[in-house]
């Protein structure tokens, strides 16, 4: 029984983690972001792949470098006006007039996160999209702003320092 698995060559190492690692930062980041971010992630682990010292869980450390970069490129790119989505006004008025006074209150992402869930009615899919994150953290910035706008209404009008 060997003690480490050997190191395949890396073209068979990235012909059988491409699929995988491709479909991991598409579902994280929007196309192009994606397809950059796969080039990112292949380049790093060919720069360290001499330094392995074993095969094992190899796909485990390639998803690792591909989620490091998804994560560095989410907080440095803003989405552009051709990723958001249209959205509507009614009356001349934008649909987050009604709750613009409450939402000016929060923080940036927590701000984008509400208005775009309850103002527009977006999917947290669009809302990840639209602030570069998961729909998953599309949904905990709107719940986190939802929260402090309750206890923003809740405590006293200045209120003690």
């Amino acid at each position: 029984m060997s003690a480490m698995a050997a190191i395949p060559p890396f073209e068979r190492f990235y012909l059988e983690q491409r699929e995988i690692v491709l479909g991991f930062l598409r579902k994280r980041l929007a196309r192009d972001a994606a397809e950059d971010a796969f080039q990112e992630t292949f380049l790093r682990a060919l720069r360290a792949y001499d330094r392995l010292e074993h095969g094992e869980h190899l796909r485990a450390w390639v998803l690792t470098i591909a989620a490091r970069i998804a994560i560095d490129t989410g907080c440095r790119t803003r989405p552009t006006a051709h990723e958001l989505p249209e959205l509507q006004v009614v009356d001349g008025r934008p649909a987050y007039a009604e709750i613009e006074h409450l939402a000016d209150r929060l923080p940036p992402t927590e701000r984008a996160a509400v208005v775009l869930r309850y103002a527009y009615d977006l999917a947290y899919d669009d809302i990840a999209t639209a602030l570069g994150s998961s729909p998953e953290a599309a949904r905990q910035a709107a719940s986190s702003g939802i929260r402090r706008l309750r206890a923003q209404t809740e405590s006293p009008p200045g209120g003690t320092s």
